[in-house]
């Protein structure tokens, strides 16, 4: 079974609005389901599990409901962090049985736009090695500053990869590496791909990202996604 894990436990303060980024709206559809649309369109989803921001449940499956969002089956308290709302779904999930083997694609509720061919990319790329992280190359030269403000040396671009998610996992390796993760005392990893490299350099497998999977951080973001929404590619591009 391959199930969606959609992480929407954020406050998004960065974003300074007065409702969480992830509730916020696109044409008239909160943002988290445009977000849950691409797991309940790909016909090898076999169902969706959302971390929540305390107090929005409620209102996170009435939006379910009249978007008719079906393969929702389970929404899970938030954590204090990234790390600690992946450690509440997975092991959610774990309690509401679901099996060692199955297939969590862990996904950010602000990447509205993930394409299908990412989600059947990242499930193809697990089930045959056993991790598969979306990721882009980076294309930018790179500057290392201490302060924002001055820098004095760069990093080879050709070896960066700029991960985006979903980045998925067997639910046992991902219990396995939160369950290492307490005892080396690892409480604050940004994403399920640094914790791996953090515990023993596990081996990752990429699968190829895309600059519109775009993660909505800023305001300026949110206009990059509403843009993208409505182009439509020109026909005389191959």
């Amino acid at each position: 079974m391959n199930y969606a894990l959609i992480i929407a436990g954020g406050s998004g303060n960065r974003m300074g609005q007065d409702i969480p980024k992830q509730f916020m709206h696109i044409d008239n559809c909160p943002v988290i389901i445009h977000t849950m649309m691409a797991f309940q369109k790909h016909p090898n989803i076999d169902g969706i599990a959302v971390v929540c921001l305390e107090g929005w449940e409620t209102v996170l499956r009435s939006y379910a409901n009249q978007f008719c969002i079906t393969k929702l089956k389970w929404i899970f308290p938030g954590g204090q962090n990234g790390q600690e709302s992946i450690h509440n779904g997975i092991y959610g999930l774990k309690e509401q049985g679901c099996g060692d083997e199955d297939l969590v694609l862990i996904h950010d509720a602000v990447r509205p736009l993930v394409s299908q061919d990412i989600i059947s990319s990242n499930i193809a790329i697990c089930e045959k090695y056993g991790y598969a992280i979306t990721g882009i190359q980076c294309r930018e030269a790179i500057l290392v500053s201490e302060d924002g403000f001055k820098a004095t040396k760069s990093i080879p671009r050709d070896t960066l990869i700029r991960t985006q998610t979903p980045q998925t996992f067997r639910l046992r390796n991902l219990i396995a590496a939160h369950e290492e993760a307490k005892k080396k005392g690892i409480t604050n990893s940004v994403a399920s791909c640094t914790l791996m490299a953090e515990l023993d350099n596990r081996e990752m497998h990429i699968v190829p990202g895309s600059e519109k999977n775009v993660k909505i951080t800023t305001v300026e973001d949110l206009e990059i996604v509403k843009s993208l929404l409505h182009v439509q590619k020109d026909s005389w591009l191959k």
